[in-house]
């Protein structure tokens, strides 16, 4: 039945419901609410707990949200005195008869079981049981085939309660006949009926249901029996005869069909042809009908659906015409009011509401959305997100639907609308794009279209309330046999999400693989003698990943790291990204005290010292070898074990090489905290270590004062710095750039004083 269009807001930034939140948080965390059997696991309310039907309800509503239910969560529901379910909709659950009869003993007016597979046909005996208060019943679709006795007539003689008050029937079994429906005799108080997917064979036990006022035959093959069975239903406001395959949808004699339909059925507002040829061939039919006004008087009536003429001076408030045969949805003179088609930007989103429960169907309306997105202007972009996301969220399994969503989230995601999109719009798109992911991860065209959408939001910060998920994600795609220009992407993405986070979430990556996983994607380049972006873009993400994180250096040495950084630089000595790359991941191995004895190494300290004269991406290269090396012989002439190259000849060098940088050059680099800087403040047995560390400080807050002088004087720089003046070890270079730096903070300062802090009310 077609109903009116819901509120939908782009821009909603309020904030979620203290219920929901509180929900929420039940859901993750059920041993709030419950306890858990220790021999059989099985979870059961708390005794100091009673939950009304509200909170029961909306409870098995969020929990669907991220969980399948199954027997253990319907176990919750137990006990009746102190749960209680008047409503109980399950969607592709994991419950059994047993958990179905824990749900079904609270007697609920209102039952949907939609692709719950693991029920078996004694949950129709289960149903029929404790169905006296049962009004509205939707199950399916069956996974198993009734047994002989179900159709039978002894079924009906079976002693049990009857459905007296149910009003709305929805079972769903492909091919199944009309005649042995569940219960069908005794429910002559039906007024709603779906009988999609059945035979139409033995229609003629359906002549009781006299107080019908919606019929569904969706893919029910026509017969003249079941047409004759329509014609007397005259009570109906709602039917629907639409095919999903337009080859199934061929009736004889289309026209007069349609026109006796529609004569028998006086009260008829909503009628669905789509996929059929009841519309026929597109010649138009001329009619006498009264004119509205002056009733005395009659005209002549044009209509392009023969069979409707007789509804051109009472139109129809909805008419299905989606994929039927020759195009009956582009025509003029249609007696309808709302058209569900494939004409335009109207008719496709009608069709994607009204066909929501349809994925075939709503298959082909989403590559129809996807194509307007793709090459027109679209006036509605808030109802077509509306539709995308509730397709997507209602069918992860069904991966065309999850490949037309995502596609056409991309095109809105990056269109006009995306500076109104919301924070809570985004998550409930990036969280559909997740599902999506998770469940077709193998797919190269679903990673496509979910890591193209998600390079559209801002990473990390709109993904940060879903980053372990969404790393896990773009680890597999990175690492599978995904097509280059998916594997990319992935890594581009992880590179991102690497930056500008705490270490807790690049421990979390190094946890899952990342350092091992980059170092996979290198080795398979270098065996291909290829250096392109996503080799670069991967020593990039291992140079986020271990930064002032000891866990994953450690991982980068484990996994022959050094081996790959050796065989880069031998296969690739041109390319200055690379280079920078790597050298920036060096210096933060070498910042971890216990890994450094691992860098001492002739052929290690060799290749740092040859970069220390390194002109490669302007200082960067230079300069991170003297990190290096500033680090590693800030642990004193004892710690130097190798003979070659000499430790004095390296500090000569070092120092020469800071000696000619420019100190207001422009940086690539970006600091968190300067705490393995300030630390080689302490090394006066070695003041070359200091002249490296002092200049980075006189550097960066000369060149970004904004960015870099409190954290500076945060982290106690500037006391170290007045303590390095007043040592007598430090040559006059440091001394003089640990006056600029300490200069430049209190410049800062005082051209920047701190804003005092309004008073509380």
């Amino acid at each position: 039945m077609w109903m009116d269009q819901e509120v939908f807001s782009l821009c909603d930034t309020s904030p979620d419901s203290l219920y929901d939140i509180c929900m929420g948080y039940v859901v993750n965390n059920l041993d709030v609410i419950t306890t858990q059997d220790q021999l059989s696991r099985w979870r059961k309310l708390r005794d100091n707990i009673i939950l009304p039907a509200e909170i029961c309800e909306r409870f098995l509503e969020a929990y669907q949200k991220k969980n399948r239910v199954n027997d253990n969560v319907a176990n919750i529901f137990r006990d009746r005195d102190r749960t209680r379910l008047t409503v109980v909709k399950l969607r592709n659950a994991r419950i059994t008869d047993e958990g179905l009869r824990c749900l079904m003993e609270h007697k609920p007016v209102t039952v949907e079981l939609v692709q719950c597979e693991y029920l078996s046909q004694a949950s129709i005996d289960i149903i029929s049981e404790n169905n006296e208060n049962l009004v509205a019943l939707k199950f399916g679709p069956l996974t198993f085939t009734p047994n002989p006795t179900f159709s039978s007539d002894s079924f009906y003689h079976k002693r049990r309660p009857e459905a007296h008050k149910l009003r709305r029937l929805t079972v769903q079994c492909r091919g199944m006949l009309i005649m042995p429906l569940m219960l069908l005799k005794p429910l002559k108080n039906l007024t709603h009926l779906d009988l999609s997917e059945y035979s139409s064979a033995g229609a003629y036990s359906l002549c009781e249901l006299k107080c019908l006022r919606s019929l569904i035959l969706h893919n029910v093959l026509w017969s003249k029996e079941i047409v004759d069975w329509i014609c007397v239903l005259h009570n109906l406001r709602h039917l629907d005869l639409s095919h999903s395959n337009d080859r199934h949808g061929k009736y004889y004699n289309p026209n007069e069909v349609l026109l006796k339909l529609v004569t028998s059925l006086p009260h008829l507002e909503s009628l669905d042809i789509s996929g059929t040829n009841l519309a026929g061939n597109g010649a138009a039919a001329l009619s006498i009908v009264k004119d509205g006004e002056q009733e005395c008087m009659e005209v002549q009536a044009r209509c392009d659906i023969p069979g409707l003429v007789t509804r051109v001076n009472n139109p129809l408030e909805f008419l299905g015409l989606y994929g039927t045969h020759h195009g009956a949805c582009k025509r003029h003179d249609i007696p309808a009011k709302v058209i569900s088609g494939d004409a335009n930007e109207e008719q496709i989103l009608t069709a994607a509401r009204a066909y929501i429960e349809r994925p075939a169907m709503l298959t082909r309306v989403l590559n129809d959305l996807y194509y307007l997105f793709r090459y027109e202007n679209i006036a509605y972009v808030g109802r077509a997100l509306n539709v995308v996301l509730r397709a997507m969220e209602q069918y992860v399994s069904e991966k065309p639907i999850q490949i037309s969503g995502s596609a056409t989230l991309f095109y809105i995601v990056k269109g006009k609308e995306k500076p109104r999109i919301g924070m809570k719009l985004k998550r409930r798109i990036i969280t559909a794009l997740l599902d999506g992911m998770d469940a077709h991860i193998g797919d190269d065209t679903m990673m496509r279209n979910g890591c193209l959408t998600l390079c559209q939001f801002k990473i990390p910060g709109d993904v940060l309330y879903e980053y372990e998920r969404v790393v896990q994600i773009l680890l597999n795609v990175a690492e599978a046999n995904q097509e280059w220009f998916v594997q990319r992407i992935a890594i581009y993405l992880l590179n991102s999400l690497a930056c500008q986070v705490d270490g807790k979430q690049k421990r979390f990556l190094g946890n899952k693989g990342a350092i091992a996983k980059m170092l996979n994607v290198i080795s398979e380049r270098l065996n291909r003698r290829v250096c392109d972006d996503v080799m670069e873009v991967a020593w990039s993400t291992m140079w986020n990943v271990t930064d002032e994180t000891p866990q994953n250096c450690q991982r980068f040495l484990d996994n022959r790291g050094m081996e790959y950084f050796l065989t880069c630089l031998k296969c690739f000595p041109d390319k200055d990204e690379l280079l920078r790359n790597m050298m920036g991941l060096l210096g933060n191995v070498a910042e971890v005290p216990h890994l450094r004895p691992q860098l001492m190494d002739t052929l290690f300290l060799s290749v740092f010292y040859e970069l220390l004269d390194s002109a490669s991406d302007g200082i960067e290269v230079s300069y991170n070898a003297a990190g290096v090396l500033a680090h590693i012989a800030s642990d004193g002439p004892d710690a130097w074990t190798v003979a070659e190259p000499a430790r004095e000849a390296v500090l000569e060098r070092v120092a020469a090489a800071v000696q000619r940088w420019d100190r207001r050059a422009e940086r690539n680099i970006n600091y968190r905290s300067f705490q393995p800087i300030l630390t080689l403040l302490h090394a006066y047995h070695t003041p070359q270590c200091q002249h490296w560390a002092v200049w980075a400080l006189a550097n960066l807050t000369s060149v970004y004062p904004e960015k870099y002088c409190n954290l500076v004087e945060a982290e106690g720089g500037l006391k170290l710095l007045h303590e390095l003046l007043r040592h007598r070890r430090p040559y006059g270079t440091i001394k003089e750039l640990a006056v600029i730096v300490i200069n430049n903070c209190s410049r800062f300062t005082r051209e920047n004083p701190p804003q005092a802090e309004s008073p509380d009310n």
